[in-house]
């Protein structure tokens, strides 16, 4: 039965892998990038390497795959970014109130 998991699991990180190599949309590949990431972390756990298998989910799959996701909504055509947002309305407010004194 063990064997089967284990013949599944690497199955599917090769799949995963490849996907995430291959996926032409980068949210398809972001996605599949933490999928890959929690299966590294089952095998890790399968391996009876628990603390590898903790921080593999939380900084590899966890960690690493929230920044790669605020970067891609960063990125995203037509998105504002609301730090320079507020500096421009700032601007705006501040020079309005130069020209009319």
């Amino acid at each position: 039965m063990m064997l089967i998991l284990d013949l599944v699991l690497i199955a599917g990180l090769v799949t995963f892998a490849t996907l995430t190599l291959t996926a032409r949309a980068t949210f398809s590949s972001i996605v599949l990038f933490i999928s890959t990431g929690l299966l590294i972390a089952l095998a890790w756990a399968r391996l009876g390497a628990p603390d590898i298998a903790i921080a593999e989910a939380a900084i590899g799959a966890g960690l690493t795959g929230a920044l790669l996701l605020a970067a891609w909504r960063r990125l995203q055509p037509g998105t504002v970014d609301p730090e320079s947002d507020a500096e421009s309305t700032s601007g705006e407010q501040q020079g309005a109130g130069d020209a009319k004194q």
